[in-house]
């Protein structure tokens, strides 16, 4: 397989990012894809950075706060953040969530 086109999503390593928050990350010259499994009840606080955001919900239910508005998600409702708007939210179900920064996100490439 030509792994410079072609790559097993298997291959990924997982990163706990935050208590709760499991990741994969793909990284490439323009955005940051995170494939994020989230345990219920687990939460991610009030937050903001430079990178735009879109976050679609694919599996569960994922309360989400931008700005002073807060919504329920689910694989029928996704989100667009604006670079630097407060943003946060928390796992309502188990759930798996598809983000996508950009630019990139080089502070997740540790």
């Amino acid at each position: 397989m030509n792994e410079k086109f072609f790559r097993q999503f298997t291959d990924i390593e997982v990163k706990e990012m935050s208590p709760g928050f499991f990741s994969k990350l793909i990284h490439t010259e323009n955005n940051t894809i995170n494939f994020i499994d989230i345990k219920a009840g687990s939460d991610s606080p009030i937050h903001s950075h430079p990178h735009h955001q879109c976050a679609f919900v694919l599996k569960g239910q994922f309360e989400m706060t931008v700005g002073e508005e807060t919504q329920i998600l689910d694989t029928g409702k996704f989100v667009l953040i604006p670079g630097n708007v407060p943003h946060g939210g928390r796992a309502v179900t188990d759930c798996t969530l598809l983000d996508i920064f950009s630019p990139g996100r080089e502070d997740f490439k540790y």
